[in-house]
């Protein structure tokens, strides 16, 4: 059971990051500041880049993942 959870614990992790990543790429992409950034754009961005990591690793290493 652990492995189980170690993997679901990782596989969010890559989520958020990739989330993190495509909210930066969001903001830098129209080279503005913070306070101008249009935040529901930044935030649907990533939340789709989190939604296509867990896809994608979910795709790779099924559902329980592969050792």
């Amino acid at each position: 059971m652990s492995k189980i959870r170690a993997y679901y614990t990782d596989t969010v992790d890559r989520a958020a990051k990739t989330a993190a990543q495509s909210a930066l790429l969001t903001i830098g992409a129209d080279q503005i500041n913070a306070l101008h950034a249009d935040w529901q754009l930044v935030g649907g961005m990533a939340l789709g880049g989190a939604v296509l990591s867990l896809l994608t690793t979910l795709a790779q290493r099924g559902l329980f993942g592969r050792e």
